[in-house]
């Protein structure tokens, strides 16, 4: 068994995980490129494609797929960061080929000149096709179920959590629920794998005055609302019939001056959204001279120590509701903060 299993996790170790597009329309579970019964390399996968991947599409994830219409899109678009130490799944079990797509499988990997030896062939044959506890496959329940097994995120194959998929592939009859295996997939699961793939805006900052600002003088900070607005991904199991869509809104920003000469407004730094969903306030002619409800004020120039580096960090607030969960419930919140130079110049005035 320990060789059966050395031998399905290496072929889905291969295969990994890699995103493909497919339009709406013919949005089916694809069985290509992870798990699998044997261990014969698939052809190199493409680049995982970040930023607006699958703009106006969907993307299908093997068993599970994703609609990404309604995600972050642009090339200044990146992953959230959760803003603890919890991670999605980087393994999970779902659903991947039917009665004779796996007797197919198990064909091409006993013919193939490259599997690993007499002893995980035959560790196969009993456990599928021996009765051990198998038989033939299933073929006797085509139409019935489906054979489940691991996925991996190819970009977290080294994480501990990859160990937790170690169970070769198993049959799940159809209305049954699976063996109690670590992120067999659920509602729940799909809003995590869900969340992986949101992608936000990760622009800059506005400022004003804007250029160099000038010492003593408060500087307002926000954010286009145009650009920070929700955003949302949702994942779904067409054969399981569940779903889940996890949603991500921006609702607050967070300034660091990048040095302890500064003052911010709020004291703490933390600005929540204004009542026109705005993160930061921005500002409008004739504030002037107003303390912004959002901002810094430098009390030391740059010159001659080069500039300070600024940063805002915008708290995403992620929820998702799905399959036999219509309330939203909370997943750790996202951050995003990207440091920015903020050159500070001293302004004379000259008495007459």
């Amino acid at each position: 068994m320990q060789a059966l299993k050395r031998l399905l996790i290496a072929a889905t170790a291969l295969g990994a995980v890699s995103v493909v597009t497919i339009e709406p329309s013919s949005a089916t579970p694809t069985s290509g490129g992870l798990g699998g019964f044997g261990n014969q390399a698939p052809a190199d996968p493409p680049p995982k494609t970040l930023g607006n991947a699958g703009h106006g599409k969907i993307s299908a994830l093997a068993g599970i797929q994703f609609d990404l219409t309604k995600n972050g899109k642009g090339r200044e678009t990146g992953a959230v960061t959760p803003a603890s130490d919890w991670t999605p799944p980087a393994c999970w079990y779902a659903p991947k080929y039917d009665a004779e797509g796996a007797a197919r499988e198990f064909l091409g990997y006993d013919r193939s000149p490259n599997h690993t030896g007499m002893e995980d062939a035959e560790a196969i044959r009993n456990r599928y096709i021996k009765g051990h506890p198998y038989t033939n496959f299933n073929l006797a329940k085509q139409g019935k179920g489906y054979w489940w097994t691991a996925f991996y995120d190819d970009s977290r194959l080294t994480d501990p959590g990859a160990d937790d998929c170690t169970d070769p592939p198993f049959w799940v009859d159809t209305g049954a629920p699976p063996p109690p295996v670590k992120n067999a997939v659920t509602p729940e699961i799909l809003a995590q794998l869900a969340y992986a793939q949101i992608r936000i805006p990760q622009g800059k900052a506005s400022f004003n005055p804007s250029g160099t600002q000038i010492v003593n003088v408060p500087t307002w900070v926000w954010m286009d609302r145009t650009t920070f607005h929700p955003v949302s991904v949702r994942a779904f199991v067409p054969v399981l019939g569940i779903e889940a869509t996890t949603t991500a809104t921006p609702v607050g920003l967070h300034i660091d001056p990048g040095t302890q000469d500064a003052t911010l407004s709020p004291p703490s730094g933390d600005c929540p959204m204004d009542a026109h969903g705005n993160v930061g306030t921005p500002y409008v002619t004739g504030d002037d001279g107003n303390n912004p409800p959002c901002g810094v004020t430098y009390l030391r120039s740059t010159q001659n120590r080069g500039p300070y580096r600024l940063k805002a960090t915008v708290t995403w607030k992620i929820t998702w509701t799905g399959t036999g969960q219509p309330t939203p419930v909370a997943l750790p919140d996202g951050t995003f903060g990207a440091p920015q130079d903020a050159y500070v110049r001293e302004q004379q005035t000259v008495n007459r």
